[in-house]
């Protein structure tokens, strides 16, 4: 594991008090230049790979879309595949998961467009993730543009990921439905739900913890945000349900591991 990637003690301890980590520079220049025409090619009706994206947007000249959201780009184009292995992320998920290789759990994109993106409601991302267990799972959102309150930047609330397990909500709803969480919380939860925004620039990403509490507002600029949100999670995590873990994939008996090719070994020390 290469030692130039690895996170101070200062930033792994950070992590581990707060449920999330940020700033990482993760691309360079001509990466993330790569990375946007790529994600511009996949949303589009003639995209020649979409049957193989798991909700593929498929837009058409003209098409003014709320939020786009999309899974398996890492399945249809190489630059999304190398980025899921890559030294720079993987090196920092093993030193704040506290393991010696990190499992590959699934990506995700979340595209607001200028002036129509929605919200993504308060929500910890393990609650969407039962089928798996135990806790052992970990979220990097990577910006593909810089990320402001005015264009829906990620919030965070400090230390929930050491909260109780919340029901699920709607996650993309109206923008109202952001206060719907508040009717799950405790009081004490509520005294603590003081939300941070996470400002990142371009080719940066932050990390946070599969119960800490996260979501974001619309984009209301100019211009769009996009992201690349890939999960990953402890390489002996195992099926908690009879059902596929995640949508396409094959059904793996409860307590066996979490693996084969759409859950490969993204690092190892």
């Amino acid at each position: 594991m290469s030692s130039e990637y690895e996170l101070s003690e200062d930033r792994v301890r950070f992590y581990h008090e707060n449920g999330y980590l940020a700033p990482l520079r993760l691309l360079d220049d001509n990466q993330l230049d790569l990375l946007r025409k790529r994600l511009e090619a996949m949303i589009r009706d003639d995209f020649p790979r979409a049957d193989e994206l798991l909700t593929a947007p498929r837009l058409k000249p003209g098409d003014k879309p709320g939020m786009i959201y999309f899974q398996h780009a890492w399945l249809v184009d190489d630059a999304f595949h190398d980025l899921v292995f890559s030294p720079r992320l993987t090196v920092p998920l093993c030193q704040l998961l506290g393991t010696d290789s990190v499992r590959f759990f699934h990506d995700q994109i979340f595209y607001k467009p200028a002036r129509h993106g929605g919200i993504v409601a308060w929500h910890q991302d393990y609650s969407y993730w039962t089928r798996t267990e135990p806790v052992g799972h970990i979220t990097c959102f990577l910006c593909l543009d810089d990320a402001t309150l005015e264009n829906g930047c990620l919030h965070v609330v400090p230390g929930s990921h050491r909260w109780n397990l919340l029901p699920k909500v709607d996650l993309m709803g109206k923008k109202e439905d952001m206060d719907s969480i508040k009717s799950v919380l405790s009081e004490e939860q509520k005294a603590n739900f003081k939300p941070t925004p996470i400002f990142l620039k371009a080719g940066e990403c932050s990390f946070h913890h599969s119960l800490t509490l996260h979501g974001s507002f619309p984009n209301t600029s100019d211009r769009p945000r996009r992201s690349v949100v890939l999960n990953y999670m402890k390489p002996d995590t195992r099926s908690a349900s009879t059902q596929p873990i995640m949508p396409n994939a094959p059904v793996i008996a409860p307590g066996a591991i979490v693996e084969g090719d759409l859950f490969p070994i993204a690092s190892r020390r």
